[in-house]
């Protein structure tokens, strides 16, 4: 992070919580990812204090090099086919009511990964039937059979990250596709009309309000019901550089806007990421689906 953040960047911890000392022991023991730690959640302390993680498939190295993420990129490591299951068991000793699932972009898969997801869903639903399941998937190169294969092992929630406005992609996303992240999105919405489709991008760096503006039109043209918005924080000196740091009433300023494009949520904060308070999330909406506000 820059040394010129301001301080309402600063976070409060209980570095003291027995609770995270838990969460990683039980993270080495089954020898799993979280995306937490590799890509240095700012929220990590916060939400292993409250004994959640977001479980990171296939390893911890990425085929891909994007500008922004903190993630290692470089050679992958072999799939390990025992990972599903401990996961499943950690969703257990966990207690999770909410799981969400990611991965590294696995370009050098012939399924991309996909597969694999299937495999962690169903381990999950055996061991935890009552966990809502949130799957935040690479783009698997615009391959639609790729995603069929995530879409019929019925996730509750099929995300998807945009990341940034479309100007910014050659620098943040240079292996991937702006249009290619939206028809993710679309053909989710379309294939599978009964599940949730969801995704988040950054602000800070160098968007204009009406680049937002666009990107949020777009999401939303794509089907997509909720939206993550958060502040983005340089993880090393070799990401690019951050360009401005947002305010918290600019948030929420454009957390209204967006609203106003008729999204079913909208989560707009300095720390906000996508699969922070995922599962609160999600249980509001289904509140107000069951007892809707009559205006």
């Amino acid at each position: 992070m820059s040394s010129s953040a301001p301080d309402w960047l600063k976070k409060k911890v209980n570095l003291n919580n027995f609770r995270i000392k838990q969460v990683k022991n039980l993270l080495y023991d089954l020898h799993l990812n979280t995306v937490c730690q590799s890509a240095d959640c700012p929220n990590i302390f916060e939400c292993f204090g409250k004994k959640i993680a977001t479980f990171m498939l296939m390893g911890d190295t990425c085929t891909r090099n994007c500008g922004f993420c903190g993630i290692k990129s470089g050679k992958p490591q072999i799939i390990d086919e025992s990972e599903p299951s401990r996961i499943a068991s950690a969703v257990k000793k966990m207690r999770l009511r909410y799981t969400v699932i990611t991965s590294v972009t696995r370009d050098d898969l012939p399924d991309g990964g996909s597969s694999h997801f299937a495999k962690t869903i169903s381990e999950i639903r055996k061991l935890n039937p009552f966990s809502k399941i949130e799957c935040l998937v690479p783009d698997f190169k615009g391959d639609t059979d790729d995603l069929k294969i995530v879409l019929m092992s019925n996730p509750d929630v099929l995300s998807h990250n945009i990341e940034t406005i479309k100007r910014n992609f050659s620098a943040a996303r240079e292996y991937s596709n702006y249009k290619t992240s939206l028809a993710v999105l679309k053909f989710s919405k379309l294939f599978r009309p009964d599940i949730y489709t969801k995704s988040g991008f950054m602000l800070g760096l160098g968007e204009s309000r009406e680049e937002v503006e666009e990107l949020l039109t777009d999401l939303k043209g794509a089907g997509c019901d909720i939206v993550t918005i958060g502040q983005y924080l340089r993880p090393s000196p070799l990401n690019i550089p951050v360009k401005k740091y947002y305010k918290p009433e600019e948030f929420e300023s454009i957390r209204e806007r967006a609203m106003s494009f008729g999204f079913k949520a909208v989560e707009s904060g300095i720390f906000i990421r996508s699969s922070y308070g995922a599962g609160f999330v999600l249980n509001k909406i289904l509140k107000e689906s069951i007892n809707p506000v009559i205006s």
